[in-house]
């Protein structure tokens, strides 16, 4: 399945996030915590703390769309000690992180803080 054709901007929530949150409010923090708008087009990607499940929004310029992965046996390599609140990934860092490589050891990792 392709989510899409060219790939936006990405970014990382770096807290950890209680997975109950849906797509209200998933966008409620990305509006009012990381202050960017949530239907830029941009990807937004979010951890739970026992980092075995993420969810991805965003807006495909019908709606918001919501994907989720479970992973079975493994944890993905959340970033830890990420000194500001949001990271920006590049397309293949996205694919390593859901692939389940650590993208903070690989080039290219741009760290970015709310405005």
């Amino acid at each position: 399945m392709i989510m899409f054709q060219e790939l936006p901007k990405i970014y990382l929530y770096r807290d950890f996030i209680d997975f109950r949150k849906s797509i209200n409010g998933l966008s409620a923090l990305v509006e009012q915590e990381m202050e960017l708008p949530s239907t830029d087009g941009s990807v937004f990607v979010f951890c739970n703390r026992n980092r075995d499940k993420l969810k991805i929004l965003y807006w495909d310029k019908t709606g918001f769309a919501l994907w989720y992965k479970q992973l079975e046996r493994d944890k993905f390599k959340w970033p830890a000690n990420i000194n500001a609140e949001q990271m920006v990934l590049s397309e293949q860092q996205f694919h390593w992180l859901l692939s389940g490589f650590d993208v903070v050891g690989h080039q290219h990792v741009f760290v970015e803080s709310y405005c």
